[in-house]
């Protein structure tokens, strides 16, 4: 169905949207067992964003932005916008003046299967995108599309309401009733990696920090010492290098 706009969506606990902001993308994708990460292809306009926020879904048609005028109206302090089109496209479906309405209504930034413009002016503003493209081309209102609903967006299914959080490393997406749960996944994975950098800094090796001598060992991994696996001397007395036949 296309021309549908679904109101009032449920957000994300907003407790559990600022915790996960604390993460990094890695972490988060990390913690809730390496899933929902986005495609790299998404890329940020400039260096430094990180944000988390509810996702407000945006489907729209191949270089036609209209539905994007129309999600505006939905939008609620803490939202990130969540944009894919029907069929691939990188036209420059956002640009400032659309950046500038949503930042009025407290959107943190966006998220875009497809391309953006106005880089200058949305890195002066300070307003973070991530897009697949950087394009000029512009677009059309014409086509109707969809606000509200499921998508698709850089191959990972997106349900309104759920937790984007993007960074320089990409951008990974917590499903809605997870968000508190993988949080606290999150804190925990964050004090491991507390536990293990003090252990680095003292100059202790990751193979025994991590435990992997054992599993490595499984998996048939042997040490000899150079003394005995060199190779033999040749009896001829040559002095050819490595690799160099005498003839």
């Amino acid at each position: 169905m296309s021309g549908l706009v679904v109101r009032d969506t449920p957000r994300a606990d907003e407790a559990a949207v600022d915790a996960l902001a604390r993460y990094g993308v890695a972490t988060v994708h990390e913690a809730q067992g390496r899933t929902g990460l986005l495609s790299s292809a998404l890329r940020p306009v400039f260096a430094g964003g990180h944000i988390a926020g509810s996702a407000v879904t945006v489907s729209v048609p191949p270089a036609d932005n209209w539905m994007l005028h129309v999600a505006v109206e939905q939008c609620r302090p803490g939202d990130v916008l969540v944009v894919s089109p029907t069929s691939p496209s990188d036209a420059g479906y956002f640009g400032e003046l659309l950046a500038t309405a949503v930042a009025a209504r407290g959107v943190r930034g966006l998220v875009i299967d497809a391309g953006c413009r106005d880089v200058a002016e949305l890195t002066a503003m300070g307003f973070p995108v991530w897009s697949r493209h950087v394009c000029a081309f512009g677009t059309v209102k014409e086509t109707l599309g969809d606000v509200g609903l499921p998508l698709v967006c850089a191959g990972q299914r997106i349900d309104p309401g759920d937790v984007i959080v993007a960074d320089d490393d990409g951008v990974v997406a917590v499903p809605r009733r997870d968000a508190a749960e993988v949080a606290q996944a999150c804190r925990a994975r964050e004090d491991k990696e507390a536990r293990s950098r003090e252990r680095y800094a003292r100059g202790e090796l990751s193979l025994d920090v991590g435990a992997m001598r054992e599993r490595l060992a499984a998996k048939g991994l042997t040490y000899a010492d150079h003394a005995d696996h060199a190779e033999p001397a040749d009896p001829s007395g040559r002095e050819d290098g490595p690799g160099v036949t005498a003839r």
